[in-house]
């Protein structure tokens, strides 16, 4: 049986590390994307999502190294910042996290490093050809700097 590996992320909007990082993630199992919600992106990253989150759904589906996009639960306000939540409900066999993470990133009181411990969930760190080759922040600041 194939295993399946989860990655999280905004992706708002998906740049060339994303690519890489669900390329290599492909080479684990089948890949399941748990998009950060638009109330995710508002209260985290900016006031306003760059795409809203059917766009961002629509884009990674396309992705032939993904399987399936599925949206995180964060509500409106929410003060989440893990998707706990939707890993104690996929319990996949891998959570795999990008090339700006490190172990000691995430072992804060339910996060995803406690939820992974607790039900088995391998985790897997520095996804994509290792570091931080893009960042969607700055492709967004960048853009906003070239408006006339």
């Amino acid at each position: 049986m194939e295993k399946t590996i989860v990655v999280s992320g905004g992706f708002d909007p998906v740049h060339i590390g994303h690519v890489r990082m669900f390329k290599e993630a492909s080479q684990h199992g089948k890949v399941i994307i748990i998009l950060n919600n638009d109330n995710w992106i508002k209260k985290f990253k900016r006031e306003k999502p760059f795409m809203p989150e059917k766009e961002r759904i629509e884009i990674l589906e396309a992705f032939e190294d993904v399987s399936k996009v599925l949206l995180s639960h964060h509500k409106e306000g929410t003060e989440d910042i893990s998707v706990s939540k939707d890993l104690r409900e996929l319990k996949p066999d891998i959570f795999a996290n990008g090339g700006d993470r490190k172990t000691g990133d995430v072992p804060l009181p339910g996060s995803e490093h406690e939820v992974c411990e607790e039900l088995g969930i391998k985790m897997l760190f520095n996804m994509g050809r290792g570091g931080k080759v893009q960042s969607s922040s700055e492709l967004i600041k960048n853009k906003n700097l070239n408006t006339n």
